[in-house]
């Protein structure tokens, strides 16, 4: 699941990420769920059906580490790598959202090729 406030993005990561990627280990493509609004992503979040979530750190109505903590209430185990064109302080990240793991931070702009080694490290 990609949730990103630009529509540009989302389009562009799911067509490039459905296109290039492949696990050869169970032989089938992945397939890429886009929302641009936090609220609908939040109302439409599925239990133990995503494998990874990509959330934009800048977003409306929620910011990316609002919108992770709700998510993490119905699914504990879901891998979510943030994203954002700016820099994060992680020292204060930790403080103000102790509960959220930064291990996986994807700083834009980005290329597909980049976006499906960080999916293969996450889910292999």
């Amino acid at each position: 699941m990609i949730i990103d406030d630009e529509p540009d993005v989302t389009t562009t990561f799911k067509v490039g990420i459905e296109n290039s990627y492949y696990n050869s280990n169970d032989r089938k493509r992945i397939e890429v769920y886009t929302y641009n609004d936090p609220l609908e992503a939040l109302s439409e979040f599925e239990s133990n059906f995503y494998d990874l979530l990509f959330i934009d750190i800048n977003l409306p109505h929620m910011n990316g580490f609002q919108l992770c903590e709700k998510i993490l209430q119905f699914d504990i185990n879901v891998r979510v790598c943030f994203m954002s064109s700016g820099e994060i302080n992680r020292e204060a990240f930790r403080e103000i959202y102790p509960s959220i793991s930064l291990g996986c931070f994807i700083r834009k702009p980005v290329t597909i090729e980049y976006l499906v080694e960080r999916i293969k490290s996450e889910l292999d």
